[in-house]
């Protein structure tokens, strides 16, 4: 959104990234994204993976790391997953479960 990147697909896009997780051993980040409004998903993926290296090297400047992590990028299925058990809950099998 800063423009930090020199890719103009990718700088119109607002992204999401709702969890990050490390390798034990610090070399390699999974970022779970999602663009704003859920449209071009797909995209998003491919650009991120596009521009990972000018990404990496911006992150380890910024938190001054010796070593970057490699990058990886997957779509965030948290808010699917959320809404299916929402779902689930919902249904009066479930409910009558839940009370008793």
């Amino acid at each position: 959104m800063r423009g930090d990147v020199h890719d103009p697909d990718l700088n119109r896009l607002s992204v999401t990234v709702g969890e990050v997780r490390i390798s034990p051993d610090l070399k390699v980040a999974t970022a779970y994204v999602l663009p704003l409004g859920g449209q071009g998903q797909e995209d998003l993926v491919a650009l991120l993976a596009r521009n990972k290296g000018e990404l990496r090297r911006i992150i380890g400047k910024k938190l001054a790391l010796k070593f970057a992590p490699e990058l990886r990028f997957r779509l965030d299925e948290t808010y699917d997953q959320m809404d299916e058990t929402r779902r689930l809950f919902s249904q009066d099998a479930v409910r009558r479960d839940l009370e008793s």
